[in-house]
């Protein structure tokens, strides 16, 4: 599977390169389309539905709210961006006001253009230069009527320590869209980071700043941070900025990015991107897979404890909304990740997945697979399809993380034992 473009591509990599054949779920796909950044299963950088536009990264991730915002319009349905918060520069909390969703029937206000976000943005930053800046407004796009799904801008900016990339993306989440209970903090195991916090926000939604690299795997030393609101009334803003004055590929500029944790809380939740929300059109509800019939990440935690070979005990266990768990095993000998994926495949017989496939005498087919990231670190996989559509997958890693050196010569649990997991008659589609 082709690494993505962004943090979020890289941690959707990292949590489906078990199944690399893995249907992407469909809200997530959604998220695909809307635009690039981590988008597809279970991640953090579930960016959502907005695309940054330049050279800063696309910011979209799963997901993609059906109340339209009044903002500062006037009754009459006209917008005009509102004057940026004094303070928000400085690091300030910002205003709650625009997380407060408005009464419904209210007529969509004008179009903001690109430049309008772009200025929006500029008013937001402390004191310095900027250079490159562009911006994406709500405009219909050329011969397509209704306005776009998203707005954003991305700059460079420069306050005397050096020129930085940043980058803010604006969308509008459907009140189905599970993207709206995916604002958390990331698994350590999955995406290594220096501080991150996750805060509820008066009125009702979440913000989360994170401090984290460009690539998970610390292969450049450019560093990401991120702050990301979800409100109640479904907005999403994001916020991204870097140490170098490129995403990729340019050398660092400086030490760390410029905004501190507390400027980026205050931008993305300042009163100035109301108008801007709320000429976002209202998303239509996203189709979400039935999971119904499958297992949520605690009953797989549950279901493979009661499989592990005597001696070996789930820690550092996380299970992730549906189809999604990983935990550490440590025989003594070094840490050593283990992570499944479980999915209802009953209506994809996976034939090209499986035409190699040994069948077992219950019929389950079964595919092992030894690969490595990168030199010393290895990563195990044995893939199952079960008679009744239902697909598990295992890998384990010789190391206590997808992104750390390896701890060990081998993963702890050897194809056999996968199998045995993976293959148990415990897995079965709920009727």
């Amino acid at each position: 599977m082709p690494e993505q473009d962004k943090f979020e591509d890289d941690l959707l990599y990292a949590l489906t390169r078990t199944g690399e054949a893995f249907r992407p779920e469909q809200a997530d796909q959604a998220g695909m389309v809307a635009g690039g950044y981590q988008r597809g299963r279970r991640r953090w950088r579930s960016r959502s539905a907005a695309a940054v536009v330049g050279g800063a990264a696309a910011l979209a991730l799963v997901g993609t709210g059906a109340v339209y915002l009044t903002g500062s319009g006037s009754p009459s349905g006209t917008a005009t961006l509102a004057a940026a918060s004094t303070g928000a520069a400085s690091g300030s909390t910002g205003t709650s006001a625009a997380l407060t969703p408005a009464s419904t029937g209210t007529p969509t206000p004008k179009a903001v253009s690109g430049d309008e976000v772009l200025a929006a943005f500029q008013a937001l930053l402390p004191k310095g230069q900027v250079t490159d800046g562009k911006g994406t407004g709500t405009e219909p796009a050329a011969g397509k009527p209704g306005g776009g799904g998203n707005a954003g801008a991305t700059l460079l900016f420069d306050d005397g320590k050096g020129k930085a990339a940043m980058g803010i993306s604006l969308t509008r989440l459907a009140p189905n869209d599970p993207n709206r209970a995916q604002n958390a903090c990331p698994d350590k195991k999955l995406v290594p980071y220096d501080a991150c916090t996750s805060t509820s926000v008066p009125g009702g939604g979440s913000l989360t700043v994170l401090q984290g690299y460009e690539y998970p795997d610390k292969r450049a030393t450019t560093k990401w941070w991120n702050a990301k609101l979800i409100g109640q009334d479904g907005r999403q803003v994001e916020l991204s900025e870097w140490n170098s004055p490129a995403e990729k590929g340019a050398p660092d500029s400086r030490p760390t990015p410029p905004l501190s944790p507390d400027q980026l809380r205050a931008i993305v939740t300042d009163k100035s991107w109301d108008p801007v929300i709320a000429a976002i059109p209202e998303p239509k509800p996203v189709p979400v897979r039935d999971t119904s019939r499958e297992y949520s990440g605690q009953e797989i935690l549950q279901n493979v404890a009661a499989l592990l070979p005597s001696g070996l005990t789930e820690t550092e266990a996380m299970g992730s909304g549906f189809g999604y768990a990983n935990f550490v095993l440590d025989d003594g000998k070094g840490k050593s990740m283990v992570q499944l994926n479980v999915q209802d495949w009953s209506g994809d017989r996976g034939d090209s997945l499986f035409g190699d496939a040994r069948t077992l005498p219950d019929g389950t087919k079964v595919v092992v697979r030894h690969g490595s990231d990168k030199p010393g670190v290895g990563m195990w996989t044995v893939d199952t399809l079960h008679p009744d559509g239902l697909r598990v997958v295992i890998s384990s890693f010789n190391s206590g993380t997808q992104t750390s050196p390896a701890t060990r010569k081998a993963p702890v649990l050897t194809d056999d034992q996968m199998q045995t997991i993976a293959a148990a008659p415990v897995w079965k589609l709920r009727k």
